[in-house]
């Protein structure tokens, strides 16, 4: 369906005025009106406001587009409304709005209003286009403004160079930040080189514009940008580009380049897919089977491990209220919080280091190795090999297994069906379970020991070091595999209680969009217009803990913006040790901090090493010329 079919020209106003928000909603919602596709208008402006009421509609740049889909709309309509002197709507921008579109849908499954809203946003992100908006001197000039640019937008996403189509898919561990900056890239980068690209994403939410079968068999080149394994069979016979996800976001142009060139090897699928992928050496495939591994294990962890610290946070208060001195049944004193430690959260983290050995293992041999991937991991969970034995068990696992499906390989076709639930898991869990019990347990159970030894006894100077080594390389790459190295390292050490660590590990991961966030502001001369607009965002991202709102601005500019974060990072993480803070929760920036130890003090570190970032940023970087 086109915008401008859903634009009647009753429901567009050139030359509008509002005094608020509340009035310019008000008269756009009587524009709609007149398009005679609303039943009830009470109805229908009443659901316009409550949607604005979740969070304003203004996508910045003077541009808002109200919305709500309901009952009393007949069928889907937009209208539309230059404010010529602008009005205060609220904008993440802080500017006033001066173009506004109003969609209408009806309460149906097409959810029609979600793709007018995603392609006028796209459309609305072009200066040009809403310029041409503004300058419309007729309904008609206004109509026609739209047809143009959303023909050259559809244009521009068929067309193809050298006959060249070109796929992606892209996932990262967490599947919350790079798998979609990795995506943008890669579709900016084709718009730039003139060539079409589709990108189906495997985020935290699921596969999301998945690649069909037709458009794989047309495709010139697919680029994989993953660190995690993605469905590859479907590809047999294709040129593949294989890449980590950071490359999708630093290297886009390259790779689109490389994928219409042809330049890349053809995948070759077998019937055992887990031979192909285990075939591919090197410190990648490694990275790839452990990424896999820590993704599945995160939600355990950081559900499991948040409704334990709140478990601590209200016996806590319990304790301060009545003057009680807590003792070892700390977690569980109260009824409510011996069933979040205990019988949920308590469960729940229990999984962490079974389902990370087990997903090990089953990105290395398929599904065959995740029974024994678990089996391994539970050991070592029951051991004294803990957090380290169950990555130990996890490639042990997955390799046996690849070794057993070899040597089962010439048994009769007629045993296949009984190798999985069979041959595989008797064979596999007596192999894992022997090796683990007499050759990982008391060598890796004696290393950890050793380093929980090491840990337990820091303190003053040492504790510092391990905090600033360990912040610092939160800021190293913003997500890739130096950060996800501490991350998983803290993680580890949460299950042995080791809070500290954890506490040290995030607050050297929020340092980095919000130092970048205060340099924005603070010097502004630094900073491209682009880059001041969305600085503000990362005080945001920054608070909830995604390191990764920094990295379109190290990506621009990383001799300097890098060194400053990894400083900022390092001096947080010091100071959190310093102070002795502890977190018991694995994830959640500022929403978490609650159950903090010493939350004073580990604001304070943040707030430090923030500024320290900031002060750096605004030393090192360069100014800028617009």
């Amino acid at each position: 369906m086109k915008i401008s079919e859903l634009l009647s020209k009753e429901s567009i106003c050139l030359n509008a005025s509002a005094s608020d928000k509340t009035d310019a909603i008000n008269k756009i919602v009587d524009l709609m009106a007149k398009s005679g596709k609303i039943a009830d208008i009470d109805t229908y402006r009443k659901g316009v406001f409550a949607r604005e009421e979740e969070s304003t509609t203004a996508v910045g740049e003077g541009v808002a587009i109200p919305h709500c889909k309901s009952d009393a709309v007949k069928s889907a309509g937009l209208a539309a409304m230059i404010v010529p002197n602008g009005v205060e709507f609220n904008a993440p921008d802080g500017e006033k709005v001066d173009v506004m579109f109003l969609i209408a849908a009806p309460n149906t499954k097409d959810n029609v209003h979600v793709d007018v809203l995603s392609k006028l946003s796209v459309l609305l992100l072009d200066e040009n286009f809403t310029a041409s908006l503004k300058a419309a001197k007729s309904v008609d000039e206004f109509i026609a403004a739209i047809d143009k640019a959303e023909n050259a937008k559809d244009a521009q996403e068929q067309k193809t160079v050298n006959n060249a189509t070109v796929l992606a898919v892209t996932a990262c561990p967490t599947g919350i930040a790079h798998t979609y900056m990795a995506e943008e890239s890669l579709k900016k980068a084709g718009e730039k080189l003139g060539v079409a690209i589709k990108v189906e994403t495997r985020g935290s939410s699921g596969a999301k514009n998945v690649l069909t079968d037709a458009e794989i068999a047309s495709a010139a080149c697919i680029i994989v940008a993953a660190d995690t394994n993605v469905p590859m069979a479907r590809f047999n016979g294709k040129p593949v580009i294989q890449v980590r996800v950071a490359d999708g976001i630093h290297d886009a142009e390259k790779l689109i380049n490389r994928a219409v060139a042809k330049d890349a090897p053809i995948y070759h699928a077998s019937a055992d897919e887990s031979k192909e992928a285990s075939s591919s050496a090197g410190g990648f495939s490694l990275y790839k089977h452990l990424m896999s591994g820590v993704s599945h294990m995160l939600p355990f962890v950081v559900g499991g491990g948040i409704l334990i610290a709140l478990a601590f946070l209200i016996d806590g208060i319990y304790c301060k209220a009545n003057g009680i001195t807590p003792d070892g049944s700390f977690g569980t004193m109260l009824p409510i919080s011996a069933f979040l430690k205990g019988k949920v959260g308590g469960v729940a983290f229990g999984f962490m280091l079974p389902v990370l050995a087990g997903f090990i293992a089953m990105s290395i041999a398929d599904r065959p190795g995740l029974a024994l991937g678990f089996v391994g991991g539970a050991m070592a969970a029951n051991g004294t090999s803990g957090f380290l034995g169950a990555l130990v068990a996890g490639f042990f696992a997955g390799y046996t297994t690849l070794c057993l499906k070899k040597a089962f390989s010439s048994l009769p076709k007629s045993l296949d069906g009984i190798k999985p639930v069979l041959l595989y898991p008797l064979v596999g869990m007596l192999i894992v379970g022997i090796g683990m019990n007499f050759v990982v347990e008391p060598i890796v159970g004696f290393i950890n020991s050793i380093l929980n030894n090491a840990l337990n006894s820091l303190n003053g100077a040492s504790g510092i070091v391990l905090g600033l080594i360990l912040g610092g390389m939160m800021s190293v790459d913003m997500g890739g595999p130096v950060n996800k190295a501490a991350y998983v390292f803290a993680t580890g050490m949460l299950a042995q209680e080791h809070y500290n660590i954890m506490a040290a590990v995030m607050v050297g991961g929020m340092v980095p969009p919000i130092a970048i966030a205060t340099a924005t502001l603070l010097f502004k001369n630094k900073f491209t217009e682009e880059e001041r607009k969305a600085g503000p965002v990362n005080f945001v991202m920054g608070a909830a803990f995604i390191t990764e709102g920094a990295i379109p601005y190290a990506a621009s500019d990383p001799a300097h913006v890098l060194p400053a974060c990894i400083a900022g990072s390092a001096v947080a993480g010091a100071l959190s040790m310093a102070f002795n803070c502890t977190l018991r929760a694995p994830h959640g920036g500022i929403f978490v901090f609650p159950v903090v130890g010493n939350p004073v003090m580990y604001l304070v570190a943040l707030i430090i090493g923030s500024a320290v970032g900031a002060v750096l940023l605004g030393t090192l970087k360069k100014k800028v010329s617009e």
